[in-house]
């Protein structure tokens, strides 16, 4: 990391690589303009891999390139970097404050909520404390910004993502439906 807007708005943590073995320094920040649109895209369909074989149609899972890069800049975009094999890999994406083309479910509305969206951790290294990091930074970002509450919108059936988020303190608002899904989404908040 060079610049002192990038030391002040990342998050260093160390994570175990999962792929290697080995213990990796992980970076959060801001996307850069040089950050690569290709490799986002990439982590976005490892990481909802999952909801797909389910059966589920997550726009992030199935989004290209164009569309990844203009969600990005619909709000703020963090990575997770680290160093594999001599070279920084984006391991994590989360978008904060997406301010979507579609409607939104009407707790999103709410003056006193904010919300993110994009959320994904490279299947690699799943489970290791990288999500929670990054949740963290958002829902920090959150309280900056003056929201008393931070929500999300989740694919209903991926159950075992429903009880990560409601551990982390979420809990459940109501139902929605997004034009661009085959699924209904649950609307969750937490309390900051």
């Amino acid at each position: 990391m060079s610049s002192s807007s990038e030391r002040q708005s990342g998050v260093h943590a160390s994570a175990k690589s999962g792929a290697e073995g080995a213990v990796s320094q992980v970076s959060v920040r801001r996307l850069l303009p040089s950050d690569s649109i290709p490799e986002i895209t990439s982590l976005l369909h490892r990481a909802y891999a999952k909801q797909i074989a389910m059966g589920l149609q997550p726009l992030a899972g199935r989004q290209d390139d164009a569309t990844t890069a203009k969600r990005v800049t619909n709000g703020e975009c963090y990575i997770a970097t680290m160093v594999v094999g001599g070279r920084e890999r984006i391991v994590g994406t989360i978008l904060f404050h997406e301010i979507e083309d579609a409607k939104g479910p009407p707790w999103f509305a709410n003056a006193h909520v904010d919300s993110f969206s994009q959320f994904a951790v490279d299947p690699d290294i799943q489970g290791q404390g990288l999500g929670g990091l990054m949740l963290d930074k958002v829902e920090s970002r959150a309280r900056e910004c003056g929201a008393a509450e931070m929500g999300l919108s989740m694919a209903e059936p991926d159950t075992g993502l429903m009880g990560w988020y409601l551990k982390r303190g979420y809990r459940f608002i109501e139902h929605w439906q997004w034009p661009y899904t085959n699924y209904r989404s649950a609307i969750l908040s937490k309390t900051l």
